[in-house]
């Protein structure tokens, strides 16, 4: 079983910037992709930014130039770097993991962007 923990969300006020985190532990042989996903009130869950093993990443085009994925392997954790925050990124955002073929999702953490 692989257990994800996020951290890093918060308020924070247009212009702003911040930084989430996802660390991967358990029973993991190897993680393929990682990558974060959010959901605002009243939409459906959408990719925002994933990274592949090799370092490969795409991003939702909302976001491009503003967010950037990095990971470090071996600590099996992501990040996401989170600058020139607008209100309408506002949502909860999930860490989304493969590990072993499996997909593994974070409990979420809340970023708002308000002044």
């Amino acid at each position: 079983q692989v257990q994800l923990v996020e951290s890093g969300g918060g308020l924070v006020q247009p212009g702003g910037s911040l930084r989430l985190s996802c660390a991967a532990s358990g029973s993991i042989f190897s993680i393929n992709a990682m990558g974060w996903y959010r959901q605002a009130p009243g939409k459906q869950r959408e990719l925002v930014a994933a990274i592949t093993s090799g370092g490969s990443t795409n991003y939702a085009d909302s976001v491009k130039g503003r967010f950037t994925i990095s990971r470090d392997n071996a600590k099996n954790t992501v990040y996401l770097q989170m600058n020139s925050l607008k209100p309408e990124d506002t949502a909860v955002y999930y860490c989304n993991v493969d590990a072993d073929f499996e997909d593994y999702w974070g409990q979420g953490t809340q970023v708002t962007v308000s002044s």
